[in-house]
């Protein structure tokens, strides 16, 4: 399997909303013991093992509007076919915190998704949808998710422990039951 997640590369870019699917997989990479992180494909690249199944996780370092040109070359190498693909990545459309999988569709104007859809020819890859929400007008969405994490915005990590928690279960195959456990510890305690 090949986890990509989408961001930008650079410090000032690291806590940006835009680089929810970088943070994503940098949880997960620490808490299952992957390798340490390398260069490769334009990309930095980290392989483990998640319930028995060999997974890379790749953070494309070629800016989000050129994100295919990481993602080809690396699936081509591993001989990894688009539908074992899975983009990490921020969604403006889910309410900040919440999370859905799903397998193809459009991209919703994502530029990571639609490149990564020119360079793999298909839309038939999954997708790990990681709720920011949204700024309320088209005109402030790239500002938005350009933008940093606010202070008050303490559902991230916990989002980003949980998502890392259950990742195997996306692993086995089993995303239903991912979106339940994610959902499971990421509820409010009263």
């Amino acid at each position: 399997m090949l986890w990509v997640g989408l961001g930008n590369p650079g410090p000032e870019h690291a806590r940006q909303r835009h680089n929810i699917g970088f943070m994503a997989l940098d949880a997960i990479q620490r808490r299952h013991g992957f390798a340490p992180w390398r260069s490769k494909f334009k990309a930095e690249l980290s392989e483990g093992t998640l319930a028995g199944q060999k997974v890379f996780l790749l953070k494309p370092q070629t800016y989000m509007n050129l994100s295919g040109d990481a993602v080809k070359p690396a699936s081509a190498f591993h001989k990894i076919p688009p539908a074992a693909i899975t983009a990490w990545h921020d969604e403006l459309d889910l309410a900040p915190g919440k999370m859905r999988v799903k397998q193809g569709g459009g991209t919703a104007g994502h530029n990571g998704l639609r490149d990564m859809q020119r360079a793999l020819g298909t839309a038939e890859f999954g997708r790990v949808r990681l709720g920011i929400g949204h700024p309320g007008h088209k005109d402030r969405v790239s500002g938005y998710v350009l933008g940093g994490f606010a202070k008050d915005e303490s559902w991230v990590g916990p989002l980003l422990d949980a998502l890392a928690d259950a990742a195997p279960l996306l692993a086995e195959g089993k995303p239903a039951d991912f979106m339940t456990r994610v959902a499971l510890l990421t509820q409010e305690k009263p």
